[in-house]
């Protein structure tokens, strides 16, 4: 190799390390560009809350819509986010100082960016290098971040990518239908318009709907019991099923009795009840006097058990026959007459089987009975009387 060889290729060498310098200053540039490295900016910082550390590196900055700086550094600790933020030079001087700041997103699924709120009374001096800025408090901001911090969650769980394609089925679904849906719309306004006057109704409604819900929940444990029981009933008539069937057909067959006796004496049943209609009111009209019979009847009671003999071992009817000698038939001079036959001297005849025979056809003609059916007894009660003598029965 000749020196113009080497030196031809020493040159080649250092025009590629050359090139290769200049794309790498080209792309430090590029980069330096990018972050504003050589423009000019005012460092101010944004003390957010949670919600600023979704906040992204170079995100934008605005104030009413226009662009004003970029974001530059989050940096997050344990009460929220401190937000540094690059604002450009000719935009400051029309940001006063007591300017606030909200975080929001540029679409639904967007990036944040910080929103810079001018107030209502701009204090006098400019925002300047080193200013602090203030989350708004207003109430809009705050039902904003709210719902932004409520929405997170939400959009995460759901993927986006899935409820988009979800959204354009439902597009697809309603394309050429909105006449249809116009007309469902109007009908149910129309429905909603009629529905409105009777809201208080339907609201007292519910409200007796609920107290009636109140007293089925105060009776659920009684019910909750009476299930119960049912269970122990049920269980019982499973465990007895055949007696059940036994008893099933037995009511069957009494029942198909009961109908043949009644299609058969029907009639006469209703004529009793016609006929009794007329007694039924006579015992209706004197039905005052029942209980009067019925204690009558109880007081009644105790002197019959007592004439029975109930209580004293000897029951039946007692009766006890005193006969008493006949007085004697006085005369003038108050001489007595002829002693009394069977009284006194009547020797055996009294209560004797010759008495009694004679007793018997005396009393057989008159009860048209023969005389031997004629009680022995009889003597005792008609015997003393054909003698002439007392009979008293206690």
């Amino acid at each position: 190799m000749n020196g113009d060889e080497v030196q031809s290729r020493t040159r080649v060498q250092a025009l590629g390390l050359v090139f290769l310098l200049v794309l790498a200053a080209l792309g430090w540039l590029s980069v330096a560009i990018y972050d504003k490295t050589f423009s000019s900016t005012v460092p101010v910082t944004l003390r957010a809350g949670s919600v600023g550390s979704q906040l992204k590196v170079n995100g934008d900055v605005k104030a009413r819509g226009v662009l004003v700086g970029q974001i530059r550094e989050v940096r997050t600790d344990g009460d929220g986010a401190e937000v540094e933020l690059a604002l450009n030079p000719d935009e400051v001087e029309a940001l006063p100082r007591n300017v606030s700041a909200r975080i929001l997103p540029k679409t639904l699924f967007g990036p944040r960016y910080v929103s810079l709120v001018l107030p209502d009374e701009p204090s006098g001096e400019t925002l300047g290098a080193g200013d602090v800025i203030a989350r708004s408090r207003s109430e809009t901001s705050i039902e904003i971040e709210k719902v932004l911090n409520d929405l997170m969650p939400v959009l995460r769980t759901v993927q986006p990518h899935k409820l988009s394609a979800s959204l354009g089925a439902t597009a697809q679904a309603l394309d050429g239908r909105g006449a249809a849906l116009g007309e469902t719309l109007v009908a149910l306004n129309g429905y909603v318009d009629e529905l409105v006057p009777e809201m208080p109704e339907l609201q007292e409604s519910i409200t007796r709907f609920a107290d009636v819900m109140d007293t089925y929940d105060g009776a659920a444990p009684d019910v909750l019991d009476a299930m119960a029981d049912m269970t122990t009933v049920s269980e019982t008539l499973v465990d007895r099923r055949s007696g059940v069937g036994e008893l099933i057909t037995t009511v069957t067959a009494t029942a198909g009795e009961l109908n043949g006796f009644l299609s058969a004496h029907g009639e006469n049943i209703i004529e009793l009840s016609a006929n009794s209609k007329p007694t039924l009111e006579l015992l209706a009209e004197h039905s005052a006097t029942f209980p009067c019979l019925a204690r009558a009847a109880s007081e009644l009671t105790d002197q019959v058990d007592e004439a029975l003999g109930a209580g004293n071992g000897e029951p039946g009817l007692h009766v006890r026959l005193t006969v008493k000698e006949p007085a004697g038939a006085t005369g003038t001079g108050g001489v007595s007459a002829c002693p009394p036959t069977g009284g006194g001297g009547s020797g055996p005849m009294a209560h004797s089987r010759a008495e009694g025979q004679l007793v018997s056809e005396l009393l057989a003609p008159v009860h048209d009975v023969a005389p031997e059916d004629i009680p022995g007894w009889s003597t005792l009660l008609v015997g003393p009387l054909l003698r002439g003598t007392e009979v008293t029965l206690e």
